[in-house]
């Protein structure tokens, strides 16, 4: 039983770097805006074309930078998905990922 815990704590400290080595970018805007996000879903970084910056059109702006980062949230979500159900040999574990 002590071995299966040690296991599970490695294979958890396992996942929890590879999440942090996934990054994947998504557009909106037709490129105009620009997100990136780590395996936890952290904005990492941000790129606005500065043609896209109107004081008179800051929604448009903002929807834009929400577009991007919640499409940029769902591929890394994907991603981690993808590389974890490898990790667990094929495991179908509901609620997990």
């Amino acid at each position: 039983m002590k071995e299966m815990l040690t296991s599970a704590k490695e294979m958890g400290q396992q996942m929890q770097e590879k999440m942090e080595q996934v990054s994947v970018e998504a557009s909106s805007g037709g490129g105009m805006v620009t997100a990136r996000v780590n395996g936890k879903r952290r904005l990492q970084g941000l790129r606005i074309d500065p043609s896209v910056i109107d004081p008179k059109d800051a929604e448009m702006l903002q929807d834009l930078v929400m577009a991007a980062v919640n499409e940029a949230g769902r591929k890394a979500e994907e991603a981690v998905k993808a590389s974890m159900s490898g990790m667990l040999g094929g495991l179908n574990l509901p609620g997990l990922l």
